[in-house]
Protein backbone atom coordinates (compact mmCIF):
# COMPACT_ATOMS: atom_id res chain seq x y z
CA UNK A 1 0.00 0.00 0.00
CA UNK A 2 2.71 2.62 0.98
CA UNK A 3 4.72 1.83 -2.32
CA UNK A 4 1.38 2.26 -4.84
CA UNK A 5 0.64 4.96 -2.69
CA UNK A 6 3.92 6.81 -3.31
CA UNK A 7 4.08 5.62 -6.98
CA UNK A 8 0.75 7.38 -7.94
CA UNK A 9 2.44 11.05 -6.97
CA UNK A 10 6.42 10.64 -6.97
CA UNK A 11 6.73 9.15 -11.01
CA UNK A 12 5.04 11.50 -12.28
CA UNK A 13 6.68 14.33 -10.40
CA UNK A 14 9.99 13.39 -11.46
CA UNK A 15 9.30 13.06 -15.49
CA UNK A 16 7.26 16.83 -15.13
CA UNK A 17 10.35 18.14 -13.75
CA UNK A 18 13.03 16.65 -16.44
CA UNK A 19 10.36 17.76 -19.18
CA UNK A 20 9.75 20.71 -17.35
CA UNK A 21 5.89 20.20 -17.81
CA UNK A 22 3.16 21.44 -15.37
CA UNK A 23 -0.07 19.92 -17.52
CA UNK A 24 -2.02 17.04 -16.78
CA UNK A 25 -5.55 16.54 -18.66
CA UNK A 26 -8.74 15.80 -16.10
CA UNK A 27 -8.72 12.41 -16.97
CA UNK A 28 -5.11 11.80 -15.84
CA UNK A 29 -6.09 14.34 -12.63
CA UNK A 30 -8.74 11.89 -11.92
CA UNK A 31 -7.06 9.00 -12.62
CA UNK A 32 -4.09 10.05 -10.11
CA UNK A 33 -6.49 11.15 -7.62
CA UNK A 34 -8.60 8.17 -7.56
CA UNK A 35 -5.40 5.95 -6.68
CA UNK A 36 -3.68 8.31 -4.24
CA UNK A 37 -7.36 8.12 -2.38
CA UNK A 38 -7.07 4.47 -2.83
CA UNK A 39 -3.76 3.47 -1.90
CA UNK A 40 -3.47 6.74 0.82
CA UNK A 41 -6.94 6.08 2.88
CA UNK A 42 -5.86 1.67 2.67
CA UNK A 43 -2.28 3.06 4.27
CA UNK A 44 -4.65 4.78 7.01
CA UNK A 45 -6.85 1.97 7.54
CA UNK A 46 -3.79 -0.94 7.86
CA UNK A 47 -2.15 1.50 10.53
CA UNK A 48 -4.98 1.61 12.54
CA UNK A 49 -5.69 -1.85 12.02
CA UNK A 50 -1.48 -2.42 13.21
CA UNK A 51 -2.25 -0.30 16.09
CA UNK A 52 -4.45 -2.72 17.25
CA UNK A 53 -2.49 -5.70 16.98
CA UNK A 54 -0.19 -4.12 18.78
CA UNK A 55 -3.02 -3.34 21.91
CA UNK A 56 -3.34 -7.27 21.86
CA UNK A 57 0.33 -8.45 21.90
CA UNK A 58 0.96 -6.00 24.90
CA UNK A 59 -2.18 -5.87 26.52
CA UNK A 60 -3.75 -9.18 26.16
CA UNK A 61 -0.33 -11.26 25.37
CA UNK A 62 -1.87 -14.48 26.50
CA UNK A 63 -5.23 -14.35 24.01
CA UNK A 64 -3.21 -12.83 21.18
CA UNK A 65 -2.82 -15.70 19.17
CA UNK A 66 -6.39 -16.48 19.20
CA UNK A 67 -7.83 -13.22 18.89
CA UNK A 68 -5.41 -12.23 15.65
CA UNK A 69 -6.15 -15.60 13.96
CA UNK A 70 -5.92 -15.72 10.08
CA UNK A 71 -9.74 -15.70 9.17
CA UNK A 72 -9.52 -12.16 11.34
CA UNK A 73 -6.91 -10.64 9.50
CA UNK A 74 -8.55 -11.35 6.28
CA UNK A 75 -11.52 -9.73 7.19
CA UNK A 76 -9.58 -6.45 8.62
CA UNK A 77 -7.43 -6.34 5.55
CA UNK A 78 -10.84 -6.87 3.16
CA UNK A 79 -12.86 -4.10 5.17
CA UNK A 80 -9.59 -1.73 5.04
CA UNK A 81 -9.38 -2.59 1.01
CA UNK A 82 -13.60 -2.26 0.82
CA UNK A 83 -13.22 1.37 2.77
CA UNK A 84 -10.66 2.31 0.72
CA UNK A 85 -12.29 1.92 -3.27
CA UNK A 86 -15.56 3.62 -1.28
CA UNK A 87 -13.28 6.84 -0.60
CA UNK A 88 -11.56 6.93 -4.05
CA UNK A 89 -14.81 6.30 -5.72
CA UNK A 90 -16.60 8.69 -3.57
CA UNK A 91 -14.63 11.27 -4.90
CA UNK A 92 -14.47 10.29 -8.26
CA UNK A 93 -18.32 10.82 -8.54
CA UNK A 94 -18.63 14.12 -6.91
CA UNK A 95 -15.34 15.73 -9.62
CA UNK A 96 -17.20 14.26 -12.28
CA UNK A 97 -20.10 16.27 -11.65
CA UNK A 98 -17.97 19.70 -12.54
CA UNK A 99 -18.99 21.55 -15.31
CA UNK A 100 -16.77 24.44 -15.25
CA UNK A 101 -13.71 25.98 -13.28
CA UNK A 102 -12.82 29.23 -11.95
CA UNK A 103 -9.26 27.99 -12.66
CA UNK A 104 -7.02 24.82 -14.35
CA UNK A 105 -4.16 25.50 -11.80
CA UNK A 106 -3.02 23.60 -8.90
CA UNK A 107 -0.69 24.28 -6.68
CA UNK A 108 0.80 21.07 -5.99
CA UNK A 109 3.22 18.40 -7.58
CA UNK A 110 -0.17 15.96 -7.87
CA UNK A 111 -3.59 16.37 -7.99
CA UNK A 112 -4.78 16.99 -4.38
CA UNK A 113 -8.74 16.26 -3.96
CA UNK A 114 -9.25 19.16 -1.99
CA UNK A 115 -7.83 21.62 -4.06
CA UNK A 116 -9.12 20.25 -7.35
CA UNK A 117 -12.84 20.88 -5.53
CA UNK A 118 -12.16 24.17 -4.25
CA UNK A 119 -11.70 24.74 -8.39
CA UNK A 120 -15.04 24.31 -9.43
CA UNK A 121 -17.72 26.63 -10.00
CA UNK A 122 -20.19 24.05 -8.75
CA UNK A 123 -22.42 24.38 -5.71
CA UNK A 124 -20.01 24.27 -2.40
CA UNK A 125 -22.04 22.43 -0.33
CA UNK A 126 -21.65 18.54 -1.91
CA UNK A 127 -18.29 19.22 -1.83
CA UNK A 128 -17.47 20.93 1.65
CA UNK A 129 -19.54 17.95 2.93
CA UNK A 130 -17.68 15.25 1.09
CA UNK A 131 -14.97 16.92 2.42
CA UNK A 132 -15.35 17.05 6.06
CA UNK A 133 -17.35 13.50 6.02
CA UNK A 134 -14.55 11.77 4.64
CA UNK A 135 -11.92 14.02 6.34
CA UNK A 136 -14.19 12.91 10.00
CA UNK A 137 -14.67 9.42 8.76
CA UNK A 138 -11.35 8.46 7.74
CA UNK A 139 -9.41 10.64 9.97
CA UNK A 140 -11.29 11.40 13.32
CA UNK A 141 -12.22 7.65 13.73
CA UNK A 142 -8.71 6.01 12.94
CA UNK A 143 -6.90 8.09 14.97
CA UNK A 144 -9.43 8.08 17.89
CA UNK A 145 -8.70 4.05 18.02
CA UNK A 146 -5.19 4.82 17.54
CA UNK A 147 -5.02 6.87 20.48
CA UNK A 148 -6.99 4.73 22.80
CA UNK A 149 -4.86 1.75 21.93
CA UNK A 150 -1.78 3.26 23.07
CA UNK A 151 -3.48 4.91 25.70
CA UNK A 152 -3.74 1.44 26.90
CA UNK A 153 -0.59 0.23 25.81
CA UNK A 154 1.22 3.05 27.77
CA UNK A 155 -0.89 2.18 30.90
CA UNK A 156 0.16 -1.63 30.45
CA UNK A 157 4.27 -0.77 29.97
CA UNK A 158 4.23 1.04 33.04
CA UNK A 159 2.78 -1.62 35.10
CA UNK A 160 6.16 -4.30 33.68
CA UNK A 161 8.56 -4.13 36.48
CA UNK A 162 11.37 -4.98 34.50
CA UNK A 163 13.26 -2.29 32.21
CA UNK A 164 13.89 -4.58 29.34
CA UNK A 165 10.38 -5.72 29.62
CA UNK A 166 9.61 -1.77 29.05
CA UNK A 167 12.23 -1.45 26.25
CA UNK A 168 10.93 -4.73 24.38
CA UNK A 169 7.61 -3.52 24.53
CA UNK A 170 8.49 0.43 23.78
CA UNK A 171 10.02 -0.70 20.74
CA UNK A 172 7.62 -3.17 19.09
CA UNK A 173 5.56 0.05 19.02
CA UNK A 174 8.11 2.95 18.36
CA UNK A 175 8.15 2.92 14.38
CA UNK A 176 4.87 2.27 13.74
CA UNK A 177 4.16 5.32 16.23
CA UNK A 178 6.58 7.72 14.38
CA UNK A 179 4.77 6.63 10.67
CA UNK A 180 1.40 7.41 11.98
CA UNK A 181 2.57 10.79 13.48
CA UNK A 182 3.68 11.91 9.97
CA UNK A 183 1.16 10.21 7.97
CA UNK A 184 -1.84 11.08 9.62
CA UNK A 185 -0.66 14.14 10.97
CA UNK A 186 0.32 16.05 7.69
CA UNK A 187 -2.36 14.11 5.67
CA UNK A 188 -5.34 15.23 7.45
CA UNK A 189 -4.11 18.95 8.44
CA UNK A 190 -3.16 19.44 4.76
CA UNK A 191 -6.50 17.79 3.34
CA UNK A 192 -8.62 19.67 5.59
CA UNK A 193 -6.77 22.93 6.08
CA UNK A 194 -7.08 23.51 2.08
CA UNK A 195 -10.39 23.43 2.16
CA UNK A 196 -10.37 26.45 5.16
CA UNK A 197 -7.91 28.63 4.24
CA UNK A 198 -4.92 27.05 2.23
CA UNK A 199 -1.16 28.18 2.18
CA UNK A 200 0.98 26.88 -1.53
CA UNK A 201 4.35 26.38 0.46
CA UNK A 202 2.55 24.66 3.55
CA UNK A 203 0.52 22.57 1.70
CA UNK A 204 3.38 21.10 -0.90
CA UNK A 205 5.47 20.85 1.96
CA UNK A 206 3.18 18.57 4.00
CA UNK A 207 2.40 16.60 0.58
CA UNK A 208 5.95 16.09 0.00
CA UNK A 209 6.01 14.49 4.08
CA UNK A 210 2.89 12.24 3.62
CA UNK A 211 3.34 10.95 0.36
CA UNK A 212 7.08 11.08 -0.14
CA UNK A 213 8.84 10.78 2.68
Amino acid sequence: ADICFTSSTVPRMIVDISAHSRVISFVGCLSQMSVLLMFGCMDGMLLTVMAYDRFLAICHPLNYVVIMNPRLCVFLLLVCVFISLLDSQLHNLVALQFTCFRDVEIANFFCHPSQLFSLSCSDTLIKNLVTYLVGAILGFFPISAIVFSYCKIVSSILKISSSSGRYKACSTCSSHLSVVCLFYGTAIGEYLGSAVSYSPRKGMVASLMYTVV
